[in-house]
């Protein structure tokens, strides 16, 4: 599995793009791309757009994530995802985490 990170220096966005599966196999890349020791971003998107499935382990990083941007504060953006993935996050309560596109 593979993540794709896109910074944005001039916005400070970072842009991530999973691909097929976005489970525990891509953790430490995003872990490195996103929570390290380095300052949060202004802003995150998620780009979900090739992503067939996710698992407990992926809803868990985009909390560590919205907790390493600020919380309440942290502009976040879900985009891209498929009926069943949008599903998944709206059951989880996502959708009032998260800006969902």
């Amino acid at each position: 599995m593979s993540l794709n990170v896109q910074h944005d220096v001039e916005q400070d966005c970072v842009t991530l793009q999973f691909d097929n599966h976005f489970d525990f196999s891509v953790h430490r890349q995003f872990h490195d791309a996103c929570l390290g020791e380095r300052k949060p971003s202004r802003s995150y998107v998620i780009d979900l757009g090739e992503v067939e499935s996710m698992d407990s382990s992926a809803l868990g990083m985009l909390l560590l994530l919205r907790e390493h941007a600020g919380g309440d504060r942290a502009e976040i953006s879900i985009v891209n995802a498929n009926n069943a993935l949008r599903g998944t996050l709206r059951v989880a309560g996502f959708d009032k985490l998260f800006t969902l596109h």
